[in-house]
């Protein structure tokens, strides 16, 4: 699973990551021809070399003309919605905007509709928020974890006065993330920078055992002495480890019970909990036929389920033994076809995909319904849940 790590040891904001991305691999003229399908106008972006405390890292620069409306979240959005950038990006980008729409709502006590941003709202936090999701699309991220975040101290002045740092709005999205202080003055984490990592980041804490490929640094524009005013990603590959599992394997043998019984039993096995039940032909002692029944379950359910096995069969006796399984990352994914909306399973090994499995039975009632072959459902459902895995 493709991972990246955000260390921030000098805070976050959001041209830190832009600039940390593009150090760490993205190409500069994909990510301008991208930006450019915002289809706004009135901004450039370079991206320059700097030194912070001996540290090679690049800084983002967008340039913009002055701006003098304040934007509301609408506004963002219909700039994001109606521009060409892929699916994914509209999401991720649309997505960060709302939880900063949502924090501001809080901290002012307003509707989120109402909230008209300062300079989250200006085309430079536009083109960081949109340029970040943009970038994690061209790293192909599938993952995000980060550090704890170092916030800064001091004061700084925005748009309603002086606040302490952490500002209210960065205080608010940062709920839940281990965040620290120290002596080093100033704003680490801005909102835009907040935004981003709360939206896309999935756990907090040290750096994941991972495969490291590539890594960047992105600039702030204070320079410290003997303190990296720097953002670092790193960027590698993380190996999925297959889920194992201590499990029971109950079994007994039968050989005069009505065969239609046994579609019972089974039935009734995988209500109470059974991760499987089978059944397979055996010759027992006088060389007569019979049949093995084994059901695979946790331990937790063993009870249960043997009292079913003796309440509905004519054994005797039942053994279970302990085995162990081990079975691959499954994830289940919502496609939507001309037949309707079909769920896939989807099973990965070290982030590759192996396998993807549209759900029998809805597949079956859409081909019934639309009155064509189930194999076409079914290959339409995995060639949508291939593109939806791609973007």
């Amino acid at each position: 699973m493709r991972t990246l790590y955000f260390d921030c040891f000098a805070g976050a904001s959001g041209d830190m990551i832009l600039g940390a991305l593009v150090a760490a691999g993205v190409d500069q003229r994909a990510l301008t021809e991208q930006l450019s399908l915002l289809g706004v106008r009135g901004f450039e972006i370079d991206f320059l070399t700097v030194n912070r405390s001996g540290i090679s890292a690049t800084h983002a620069q967008v340039h913009t003309a002055h701006e003098h409306a304040h934007r509301h979240l609408a506004d963002i959005l219909k700039i994001i919605n109606e521009s060409g950038l892929s699916a994914s990006v509209k999401e991720r980008a649309g997505a960060i905007f709302r939880r900063l729409a949502g924090a501001e709502a809080h901290v002012h006590n307003e509707p989120v509709e109402h909230v008209h941003f300062h300079e989250v709202g200006a085309l430079d936090a536009i083109v960081d928020v949109v340029g970040a999701a943009i970038c994690f699309e061209l790293l192909g991220i599938e993952r995000f974890v980060c550090s704890a975040l170092h916030v800064g101290s001091g004061t700084v002045e925005m748009a309603h006065g002086s606040f302490p740092v952490p500002p209210p709005a960065v205080v608010e999205l940062l709920k839940g993330a281990p965040v620290y202080s120290t002596d080093i003055k100033g704003e680490l984490v801005t909102p835009t920078g907040a935004a981003i990592i709360a939206t896309v980041v999935s756990e907090f804490g040290a750096l994941p055992k991972m495969k490291l490929r590539q890594s960047g640094y992105g600039a702030g524009t204070r320079e410290y002495e003997k303190f990296p005013n720097a953002l670092r990603v790193l960027i590698g590959e993380e190996e999925t480890q297959t889920t194992e599992e201590h499990l029971l394997m109950i079994e007994t043998n039968v050989d005069d019970l009505s065969p239609q019984i046994f579609g019972h039993v089974m039935e009734r096995a995988l209500e109470l909990g059974a991760l499987d039940c089978y059944f397979t032909p055996i010759q027992m002692k006088k060389n007569r036929p019979g049949v093995l029944l084994s059901v695979l379950c946790r331990e937790s359910d063993r009870d249960q389920l043997s009292e079913m096995i003796f309440a509905e069969t004519t054994t005797l006796g039942i053994r279970s033994y302990a085995v162990e399984r081990r079975a691959l990352e499954r994830t289940m994914q919502r496609v939507e076809t001309e037949y309707g909306p079909i769920d896939v399973k989807v099973a990965r090994l070290n982030g590759h995909i192996l396998t993807m499995t549209p759900e029998y039975e809805q597949c079956r009632q859409a081909a019934r319904t639309a009155k064509v072959p189930l194999r076409v459902v079914e290959d339409e459902a995995r060639a949508a849940s291939a593109k939806l895995s791609r973007s």
